[in-house]
């Protein structure tokens, strides 16, 4: 089990972590004092970034980049050593774009997740429904083994209505595409829990807001980044929510707090 001080836990898709370390994300981490940190999108590797911030201040740290310099990426930060960090899904095609890192904690396994988005054309839509179909069968198969599941990351799918501010206009854009909110229905109905959605039923909460047209100013946005819990967690959720005003970023910050 996690040491009973640990029940913090943030997603961030930082967009490059580079960029964001810039902006004042070492500070902003200071301030809210997460306990685990599932970060997307590193768009670094290790080596390129000056990790000093993160000794200092007690995180274990584990980077999963891509094999492609400058893209995706995922890591974990963790002020608890994990018992255990696998990197990868063992499916090539994922894996050489560090898109899943795993830390277990005792009986419980934290993911840090950074799905492919298909917002650049058919090939790489194509691909983010092979991935999102291998990633189905991948959870349920650790399941068995790892019950446990805090799911952190960015799925690059709004699941209902309620996620976008423009279903209408979006409705054949990919990240609202029928069979990506389909394919969000069936992974949900495998004993997860939207963490936010069970706390919060609010319209108008998004995490993601384009860079064009003020959008974020105007709160022109998507819901597409998540902390999903297998529901053996369900009990011990205390909150979710997220942090708009953290700007780090083209997405915010996603806060679970867990009681264990």
């Amino acid at each position: 089990m996690f040491e009973a001080a640990m029940k913090r836990i943030i997603s961030y898709n930082v967009n490059g972590i580079r960029s964001a370390l810039n902006k004042g994300l070492g500070e902003w981490i200071q301030s809210v004092q997460p306990d685990i940190i599932c970060v997307q999108e590193l768009k670094a590797m290790q080596d390129q970034v000056d990790v000093s911030f993160f000794d200092s201040e007690g995180y274990y740290h584990y980077w999963f980049p891509a094999a492609k310099k400058g893209y995706s990426g995922v890591a974990i930060y963790s002020r608890v050593k994990p018992t255990h960090v696998e990197y990868g899904t063992g499916i090539p095609e994922s894996d050489d774009e560090g898109r899943v890192i795993r830390a277990d904690f005792g009986d419980i396994s934290v993911l840090s997740v950074y799905a492919p988005s298909g917002s650049s054309g058919e090939e790489r839509q194509a691909f983010k429904m092979k991935w999102l179909a291998s990633f189905g069968p991948y959870i349920k198969k650790l399941k068995k083994k790892r019950p446990n599941l805090i799911l952190a990351g960015d799925f690059n799918i709004c699941h209902k209505a309620i996620d976008i501010h423009n279903p209408v206009s979006n409705a054949n854009s990919s990240g609202f595409l029928p069979e990506e909110r389909a394919w969000m229905d069936d992974f949900l109905k495998t004993d997860m829990v939207d963490t936010f959605r069970h706390f919060n039923k609010e319209a108008h909460q998004y995490t993601w807001w384009s860079f064009r047209a003020n959008a974020r100013s105007k709160n022109l946005g998507w819901r597409i980044d998540y902390q999903f819990a297998t529901k053996s967690l369900e009990s011990s959720l205390m909150r979710s929510v997220l942090l708009p005003d953290a700007r780090h970023s083209d997405h915010c910050p996603v806060l679970l707090e867990v009681d264990f």
